[in-house]
């Protein structure tokens, strides 16, 4: 190594420089190797028992996780969400640009080395710096190479296309998910800047196996293992980090793959499946996310959903047959005095009908009332699956449903990330709220301008002004929620 070189380096990141800088090999080979062994380490100690991994996958493609990690079949990173995510154009300009300053910030000095004595470019150091990358993002519009440019320019360029491109890729995150906190991720504090890339040089070298996969990204280095292991260990993280707490693991989590095979087990050994479900006493995103978890192979052997519902209940339950394909009913449980609800009385009945005169062998019953204790021993024929919540069914009912031999999973159990009913059910609830406070006939509203103010004007005066002042029409949104219509101007 030069003198001129050491000179750079340490100018760069320190006097210990030539101790953890680029002319010393960073070793990714055994990346691969060791996730598997911490995975399989994770599992015999139970830790973060039945995580999904959605958010984790998302993450470490944008941050240039290599594909061949999302290939390997012991990756917890999935390859359908790569593949998902491969077709987004902002998520693809977010991931080459992570790839492009994660392959700089590892040979940081044979790069600029090799710029500032043989005259190369980023676009002729194939051996430093993938290609690919470079071409797709001039695909998309973004043009990285410039002449004559110096190796730190470079930095800042990226840094300053990732900081103006990361807010588009907020819609491959779930709603439910503080976006804000991963977008910091990605921004290099002060990385515009030649102090601020310098300290996060120093801080991804000096601690460079604490990265996941080696990749770069925002944070304070601490020896977490592989932070991208599972959703349940980057979410709570991520919000502790944050001083913030994360704690609707139903979120993060599913049913355990015992609870999945049992259901499956359940649905092919028989002959005929309803669903039946008492409205008052489950929720309806809960059992949405039941639905959800199915493959659509067995959902279609699911005959129909009954759903007994009461005028008190969520309106949620009117969205359930447009989401799902299973053919659903929804039986409104008329009172016949107020405060005594019938719910119970007419899903018994309704199963009793369907059994008996009907001949279906096997139920799904959503409720967590002990109250249908009774209908299942009344019915010894019969087949039942109980999907209950922890916080509606007593312990009393789970343990006759053990004796029986009965099986039963909770509700709370099954993964609630998919945030489409939620969001359905507010969407739908506001526009019936905007038609009923906010109609407007704009025709006769300019009809009634014109008579009131005696104006006389043409066919194409009216047309114009319509153009210009109804037409662009739009709703203003004061700071306490209420709401007015603005006139175009």
């Amino acid at each position: 190594m030069d003198r001129m070189t050491i000179e750079m380096l340490k100018s760069r990141f320190g006097e210990n420089a030539v101790k953890f800088s680029g002319e010393i090999e960073l070793d990714d080979s055994h990346v691969e190797e060791e996730t598997q062994e911490e995975a399989q380490r994770a599992e015999q100690e139970g830790w973060w028992k039945n995580s999904t991994f959605e958010i984790v996958s998302r993450v470490g493609f944008l941050l240039g996780v290599p594909e061949h990690i999302f290939e390997n079949e012991h990756s917890p990173l999935k390859l359908e969400i790569f593949q998902e995510l491969s077709q987004d154009r902002e998520a693809s300009i977010i991931r080459n640009l992570c790839i492009l300053r994660t392959a700089i910030e590892k040979k940081y000095s044979k790069i600029n080395h090799a710029i500032y004595y043989d005259l190369k470019n980023l676009h002729t150091l194939p051996e430093y710096i993938p290609q690919e990358a470079l071409q797709a993002l001039s695909d998309m519009g973004l043009r990285i190479i410039k002449a004559n440019y110096q190796l730190q320019n470079y930095l800042f360029d990226i840094n300053g296309h990732i900081k103006n491109h990361v807010g588009n890729v907020r819609r491959v995150f779930p709603t439910w998910l503080n976006f804000d906190y991963v977008k910091d991720l990605f921004l290099m504090p002060r990385g515009d800047t030649a102090e601020g890339c310098k300290n996060a040089a120093a801080e991804y070298y000096g601690n460079y196996n604490c990265y996941p996969y080696h990749v770069y990204m925002n944070w304070a280095p601490k020896d977490k293992g592989n932070l991208l292991l599972n959703d349940k260990k980057f979410v709570t993280w991520l919000y502790e980090e944050n001083q913030d707490l994360f704690d609707d693991m139903s979120k993060v989590s599913d049913i355990s793959d015992e609870t999945r095979r049992a259901i499956y087990d359940f649905i092919d050994s028989s002959e005929s499946v309803i669903l039946a479900v008492d409205c008052e006493n489950s929720s309806a995103y809960r059992l949405y996310a039941a639905l959800s978890s199915l493959s659509q192979e067995e959902a279609e052997k699911i005959d129909k959903i009954l759903l007994y519902d009461d005028v008190h209940t969520s309106s949620t339950w009117k969205l359930l047959n447009r989401l799902t394909a299973i053919p659903t009913e929804r039986i409104l449980a008329e009172r016949v005095v107020e405060s005594k609800s019938q719910v119970d009385v007419r899903l018994a009945a309704g199963i009793c009908r369907e059994h008996y005169k009907n001949g279906v062998s096997s139920f799904i019953l959503a409720a967590s009332d002990s109250d249908y204790w009774g209908l299942i021993q009344e019915m010894p024929d019969a087949k039942f699956l109980v999907m209950y919540e922890y916080e509606k069914c007593s312990p009393s009912l789970k343990a006759e449903l053990a004796q029986r031999g009965i099986f039963f999973c909770a509700l709370n159990d099954f993964n609630t990330s998919d945030a489409r009913i939620r969001e359905l059910a507010l969407l739908y609830e506001m526009e019936d709220y905007l038609a009923e406070h906010m109609s407007v006939n704009v025709k006769d509203m300019f009809e009634t301008a014109i008579t009131n103010t005696r104006i006389d004007m043409t066919e194409v005066e009216t047309a114009q002004f319509r153009r210009k002042y109804i037409q662009p029409m739009r709703l203003s949104v004061a700071e306490d929620g209420t709401a007015t219509i603005v006139l175009g101007r």
